[in-house]
């Protein structure tokens, strides 16, 4: 028994920024910074140098002058995933598609045949900090679709689907995929996990001290990759083998997976 549940876990190893990423992704970032209160007009009280990704820094203003983000810049062939926790972003893009999103809200980009836009994260509060904490990431589209016309699909906080566990230690939000039963939103049409037979599946999970979940196997089995990031807290568990806070964990998809946290933990 003890060697059957071991053999879950594939590999461990440290976090790189951006995170390596399994096929079909190609690119993930979790954005954390304790942005400060901002001007009147949602500005930093410091300027960017054009390129701060400082990852000592309380907060970071990475492409952005004033305001910290990314301004207009082009993406092709794969469409993006922007899953926010707290926070606030900007988008305006070539399609003349604009709006204001964030605080538990999802964005799905089919960049497509091409399109340009830009990521920006207003101070909004005026009196008080502006923490942000989100996911940026990148899914390949499938050959066939790869120039396909740009698309979006946002999905709001409040119709994100989320689970728990029967004793509500472990909540799970669901952005792409299923979990015990709880299926999310839809992707767009061209997107790798419009297709079910690919089994994409994109989780936030939150464990509370002495919470213990088993994560089911995929429906794909051992051909489908399943790696948690494990980002926030200590004191983890997977498959009773403990983790060091910021690893990146590969699992075997055909077998479920014991996930417990002694303290409160997040991947």
């Amino acid at each position: 028994m003890t060697s059957k549940v071991k053999s879950a876990i594939r590999q461990i190893r440290s976090l790189s920024m951006p995170f390596s990423t399994p096929e079909p992704f190609l690119f993930c970032v979790y954005h954390k910074d304790e942005y400060p209160a901002g001007d009147e007009k949602m500005q930093a009280p410091r300027t960017g140098n054009g390129h701060d990704f400082n990852p000592k820094a309380k907060y970071r203003m990475y492409h952005g002058e004033k305001i910290p983000g990314f301004p207009q810049h082009p993406h092709r062939g794969f469409e993006t995933i922007t899953a926010t926790i707290e926070g606030i972003i900007d988008h305006t893009d070539s399609m003349k598609c604009g709006g204001r999103y964030g605080q538990g809200d999802l964005q799905w980009m089919t960049a497509g045949k091409g399109v340009v836009h830009g990521e920006m994260f207003p101070l909004v509060n005026a009196d008080k900090p502006n923490p942000t904490r989100f996911f940026q990431i990148w899914l390949n589209l499938p050959k066939k679709n790869k120039m396909v016309n740009p698309d979006y699909i946002m999905h709001w906080a409040e119709d994100v689907k989320k689970f728990a566990s029967q004793d509500e230690k472990t909540k799970v939000t669901v952005w792409a995929g299923e979990i015990d039963g709880v299926k999310a939103l839809e992707p767009p049409k061209n997107s790798w996990a419009a297709d079910p037979a690919n089994d994409v599946a994109v989780w936030h999970i939150e464990v509370a001290p002495g919470g213990k979940f088993l994560l089911p196997k995929a429906k794909g089995g051992n051909g489908i990759n399943r790696t948690f990031y494990f980002i926030e807290g200590k004191n983890l568990e997977i498959s009773q083998q403990t983790i060091d806070p910021n690893s990146r964990v590969d699992v075997n998809a055909g077998m479920e997976v014991e996930v417990e946290g002694k303290a409160h933990v997040e991947l």
